[in-house]
């Protein structure tokens, strides 16, 4: 899930397979579907940029369902926040705001070109992809979207326009993902902000080996999603050892 730039420049090129600009290859749902299914995922250099690469990286990130936590403050904010969390009702908006440079440190450049945009889009319209969102009064103050394929989600990218309100959508995201039977959240490059949650570091073949085995659940986004299951998932995981 790229919520900064993750990794440095050699090392996210030396993950490149292809580059979209030399093989020519139209970049469909059908397509991305396979690709992700054996674990490739598309991605551009800059925003500005038309050319889009494969990425298949040699370490993965991912955040396992049995040890994800969240620290005693954020648990307190998502009590006291006041936001209400939607999914899947503005798609466009969620992706816009994830794919805005802005001052903060690691989104100088963003890696969402209009390609993947539409991409994301047409994989929407066929209930492939999804959001979680965080409004309060009627504005979009952060969430993030992502794939769902099987039993496997693959977390794509977050925003924040307000404080902790990514964090917040990202637990909302592990408790439906949970409910809905998945089995597998897939954070694609590991990186500091995510490993607060649990996220941990395996390798190309062991994500492969979790990716089949997920592919084969039979597993349903949640929408709509009941209150008393996202307080049984806070209870939970509020006994589990919590970060500082």
């Amino acid at each position: 899930m790229r919520y900064e730039h993750s990794g440095s420049e050699s090392n996210r090129q030396e993950q490149r397979l292809k580059d979209g600009g030399d093989d020519h290859l139209e970049l469909t749902a059908t397509l991305a579907l396979k690709a992700y299914a054996i674990g490739v995922f598309p991605m551009a250099e800059q925003r500005d940029t038309d050319v889009v690469y494969w990425v298949d990286p040699r370490t993965r990130g991912i955040i396992p369902f049995d040890s994800f936590r969240a620290s005693r403050s954020l648990r307190k904010a998502i009590r006291k926040s006041g936001l209400v969390i939607r999914t899947d009702s503005a798609f466009d908006a969620v992706i816009d705001a994830c794919a805005e440079s802005t001052q903060q440190k690691g989104r100088e450049e963003t890696w969402i070109n209009e390609p993947i945009r539409e991409l994301f889009r047409e994989l929407f319209d066929l209930g492939h992809a999804h959001t979680v969102e965080c409004w309060r009064d009627g504005r979009l103050v952060g969430g993030l979207y992502g794939l769902a394929l099987g039993g496997a989600f693959f977390g794509e990218s977050m925003f924040s326009r307000e404080t902790d309100a990514s964090k917040i959508a990202l637990v909302h995201l592990v408790a439906r993902l949970e409910y809905g039977g998945f089995t597998l959240l897939d954070a694609q490059f590991p990186n500091p902000h995510l490993a607060q949650f649990g996220a941990t570091e395996i390798s190309r073949a062991r994500f492969r080996m979790l990716l089949d085995k997920a592919l084969d659940r039979p597993a349903q986004w949640p929408n709509p999603y009941p209150a008393a299951a996202f307080d049984r998932f806070m209870e939970k995981i509020a006994s589990r050892p919590s970060p500082a």
